[in-house]
Formats: structure tokens, C-alpha cells, sequence
């Protein structure tokens, strides 16, 4: 039945969402991301921001939409299953479990490289331990744990930007040349900088434990992208100036060179905690947000139907969070931080494309200007996910197939099951 024990309490109101969807986006495009993206793009890294912020608006508008219609835990995958059919619901919601749990094993490698360079796998592992059990006890807990970690971040930003424009090293000639890798190489950049957006998915998931979820979601989606694009066009900005293209794609931890290029003393040594702090708060998100889809795959049969329970006390998927929790563990060995980025971005471009697909299908007044941001937003995912890496590319169609095929295999059961609806 459906009241019941199995369901999620609802807690959170605008602010905290806005929150929880900024803990799962800083960090991750500007202590991960922005190398490996100016490694294909030099300086055509700000060209490639714009083109992924406008791609991800796009995907966050036809997000919005859908989580108001749907306030239910799983994002796309409740989405494309009700609009398009089990089918494609199965494809959405498999995308955003394994492209995020790659996600996972990226930020946890992040936060061990800059808390421990010499030594980041056992910190990862540490981090994965310690996370779990933060998810297990409840999203209000996770929801102020955020807000410590989003403000820590913010300021070790602000802390970095000024120190290296006011170190001597800036060179405005370093931001010249923005089309010498090609368009290739700029939509291949933007691909892999969506990895650092795709954490609005976060505040969809949470469809059940949003207060007033048509009002709530609508609002916190545009407004945590938008911010979020300000801050990291104007740390990219910086490192360009301050570091130069080659020198960012090179480095490691790229915001600690910055620091360090700015000031010889120990702020390097702070930007460290802060790229760790700031790992710790999206991997939080990001392990959430793979519970909560996980819950709703369950209660459909599309994972072992085990998953689906709720904890009695602490109102979350503790199955889930735990199973995802040992997953990491292991994956967080043998993984390696850049294919981990671009496969996790393939996977998530496949969800977002299937996210504006079951946009267009909504009727209402809105349609008409939805449909063709919905349009814009497939094509524009499709386009960045072809220009990926070819590894990135073919890993992502093996897993996907093999989700397919164990489906095919052993069909599920229907619990509630999918009614498709039609939107026109």
C-alpha cells in the first residue's frame, strides 16, 4: 500500500534544495573538471563553459517541469517511464545510477588527491565510509552538512580568484586563441565540463521529500545553474589568466597551482582543504541522489525489489545508500579520475536527452515555449555525448547494453508498474 512506511518525509523547502543542488555542483567542475576540458579545448574552455551552461539550462528547465508534475523520488527515470514507456524509464533511471556512481568513485578520487596527493585511494575509500553513514541518518542531516560545505567552498573560491589575480602572474594573452583545438575539441571540453552541472539532477530526485514540490522545484533548478555558472566562469577566467591552458590541463590539482602561482607561502596548502571540502559536499549529494533513484527503480521491480525499503526511523533508502556505499569502495580502486569524468558525463547525457524527450511530450500552456528548449536541449546533449572520448563512448554503450540485457532476461515484476501517459 502506498502510505505508508515506504514513503519519505517531506522536509525540505526552497533554500535547502537551492543548497543541496549547489553541494552537487561545486566542486566538481572546478576541482575535477576543468583540466581534462582545457586538455581539449585550451582556451576554448570558456567557449565550451557557455555551450555546456546553455545545453544544461535546457535540461534543467524541462527538469523542473517534469519534477512539478512528478514529485516523486527518481527524476527522469519516473519521467520517461509515465511519458515514453518502462522501456525508456529503465534506460533513464540505469543512466543516472552508473554514470553517477561513476560520478561518486570521481569525486571521492578528487577529494583524496587534494587531501592526500601521495596517498588519495585510502582517503577516497575513508570519505565513501564516512558519507554513507551521513546519508543513512536522514537528508535533514544531509541538508545542513551541506550548507557547511557549500559556504567552506565559497570561500576557498573567492580566496583562490584573489590571490592569483593579485599575484603578478596574470597574462591577459593567455586567454587568447580560443578556437586552436577546433570545434572539436570545444564541444568535446563542453561535454566534459557538464560532468561539473549535472548536479541540479539532485533537487529532482528529491521529488518526495520537497515541500510544495510545483512551486519548490521550478524555482531551485534555474536558480542553483544560474549561480553556479557565475562562479565558475569566474574561476576558469582566472586559472586561464593565471596558469595558462597548458599548464591547467597538466595540472593535478589545478586550483592548488593557482594558489600557488598567486602566493609561493601556504595558501596552497588551504585551497588542499578546500578542494576536499568541496569534493566531500557533491559526493554527499551525489550518493543521495543514487539512493533515491535507486528506491524508485526498486519499488519497480527494475532493481531487486529489496532495495525499496525505507529505514523505519530515519525515513531513507538504507539499503540502497549502503549497497552503493560497498560499490564505491571497490570501484574507487581501480578507477581512474579523467575516464571516470567522461564516462560518467556519457551517461548522464543519455539521461538528460531522455529527459527532454519526455518534456516535449507535456501539454499545456507552456508547451509552446517548452518545446523548443526541449528541442535545443536533446540535440545539444547528443551532440556532446558523440564528441566524448572514443573509451568514454563505447564503455557507455557496453554498460548501457548490459543493463538492457539483464532486463530482457529477467523482465521486471510490476509492482506499481509504469502507466504510460500521453501528453498531447
Amino acid at each position: 500500500m502506498a502510505s505508508e512506511p515506504s514513503a519519505l518525509a517531506r522536509r525540505l523547502g526552497t533554500y535547502d534544495a537551492v543548497v543541496l543542488g549547489l553541494g552537487s555542483m561545486l566542486g566538481a567542475g572546478v576541482f575535477a573538471a576543468f583540466a581534462p576540458a582545457a586538455a581539449a579545448a585550451g582556451s576554448g574552455l570558456l567557449i565550451a563553459l557557455g555551450l555546456a551552461a546553455v545545453v544544461a539550462y535546457c535540461n534543467a528547465t524541462a527538469s523542473a517541469r517534469l519534477a512539478a508534475r512528478y514529485p516523486e523520488s527518481g527524476g527522469t527515470y519516473v519521467y520517461a517511464g509515465r511519458l515514453l514507456g518502462p522501456v525508456w524509464g529503465f534506460v533513464a533511471g540505469w543512466g543516472f545510477v552508473v554514470g553517477k556512481t561513476a560520478s561518486c568513485a570521481a569525486m571521492a578520487l578528487t577529494l583524496g588527491s587534494y587531501a592526500w596527493p601521495e596517498h588519495p585511494v585510502p582517503v577516497a575509500v575513508a570519505a565513501v565510509a564516512v558519507l554513507t553513514a551521513v546519508n543513512y541518518f536522514g537528508v535533514t542531516k544531509t541538508a545542513r552538512l551541506t550548507r557547511v560545505l557549500v559556504v567552506l567552498t565559497l570561500l576557498t573560491l573567492a580566496g583562490v580568484v584573489a590571490v592569483g589575480l593579485g599575484g603578478g602572474q596574470v597574462d591577459p594573452t593567455r586567454l587568447g586563441d580560443w578556437t586552436s583545438h577546433g570545434i572539436t575539441g570545444i564541444t568535446q571540453a563542453a561535454a566534459l565540463l557538464f560532468f561539473a552541472f549535472a548536479g541540479y539532477a539532485r533537487i529532482a530526485t528529491l521529488g518526495e521529500e520537497v515541500r510544495d514540490p510545483a512551486r519548490t522545484i521550478p524555482r531551485a533548478i534555474p536558480l542553483a545553474l544560474l549561480l553556479v555558472v557565475v562562479v565558475y566562469a569566474v574561476v576558469a577566467t582566472s586559472a586561464l589568466l593565471v596558469l595558462g591552458p597548458q599548464e591547467l590541463a597538466d595540472a593535478r590539482a589545478p586550483l592548488a597551482a593557482v594558489a600557488r602561482a598567486g602566493d609561493p607561502g601556504g595558501l596552497a596548502v588551504l585551497v588542499r582543504v578546500g578542494g576536499a571540502v568541496a569534493s566531500a559536499g557533491v559526493l554527499l549529494s551525489l550518493m543521495a541522489g543514487v539512493g533515491r533513484t535507486s528506491l524508485a527503480m526498486a519499488r519497480d521491480h527494475e532493481l531487486p525489489h529489496w532495495l525499496a525499503a525505507v529505514h523505519p526511523r530515519y525515513r531513507v533508502p538504507h539499503r540502497a545508500e549502503l549497497l552503493l556505499g560497498m560499490v564505491l569502495t571497490v570501484v574507487v580502486l581501480f578507477v581512474d579520475l579523467r575516464g571516470a569524468i567522461g564516462f560518467s558525463s556519457f551517461a548522464v547525457l543519455v539521461y538528460y536527452t531522455l529527459a527532454n524527450v519526455s518534456a516535449f511530450t507535456l501539454p499545456g500552456e507552456q508547451r509552446r515555449w517548452l518545446r523548443p528548449l526541449t528541442v535545443l536541449g536533446a540535440a545539444g546533449c547528443l551532440l556532446l555525448a558523440s564528441t566524448l572520448p572514443v573509451t568514454s563512448v563505447l564503455g557507455g554503450l557496453g554498460l548501457f547494453g548490459v543493463g538492457l540485457a539483464a532486463r530482457a532476461v529477467v523482465p521486471p515484476r510490476r509492482g506499481r508498474g509504469f502507466r504510460r501517459e500521453t501528453g498531447s
